[in-house]
């Protein structure tokens, strides 16, 4: 078993997901009624997993007040999104605040050399958005590891 194939997010307000995802540029299969789906899948290209210990995570988040680790603080889940240019790193984080998300570090220079920041989405999922210019990505899109 080599391969993940969903990753599949709890929300709190199905429509209310659905649209911010949206509006951030996923396109979107929908069983049931667009105002309440029973479920959304993204029509999105491929994904990697990676494993980051948990602490060093929500440092990553923020250094100087890291989310809590306890029960309804930090679930210790990110999610990515690789850019191929700081100026998309800024594209992005400047789209995803204009429909709501909460960016919580805004982007700079990394301690790993790259650029990159954070934002939440509706229910409290923390995305990175980065950069590394050492960075090559495959046909689909996806960084190669």
């Amino acid at each position: 078993m080599n391969r993940i194939n969903l990753i599949t997010l709890g929300v709190r307000d199905i429509g209310k997901s659905l649209k911010f995802y949206r509006d951030i540029g996923f396109e979107a299969s929908v069983t049931g009624d667009e105002e309440k789906p029973i479920i959304v899948f993204f029509k999105n290209e491929g994904s990697k997993l990676e494993l980051f210990p948990i602490e060093e995570l929500a440092k990553d988040i923020n250094e100087d007040n890291p989310p809590e680790l306890s029960k309804g603080g930090f679930s210790g889940i990110t999610l990515a999104y690789n850019a191929k240019s700081e100026t998309e790193v800024d594209s992005i984080l400047q789209s995803v605040k204009k429909v709501g998300a909460e960016v919580v570090k805004e982007p700079k220079k990394l301690s790993w050399g790259g650029y990159g920041g954070y934002f939440i989405d509706p229910d409290g999922y923390y995305w990175e958005v980065a950069y590394g210019s050492n960075w090559e990505f495959d046909d689909s899109n996806m960084l190669i590891i």
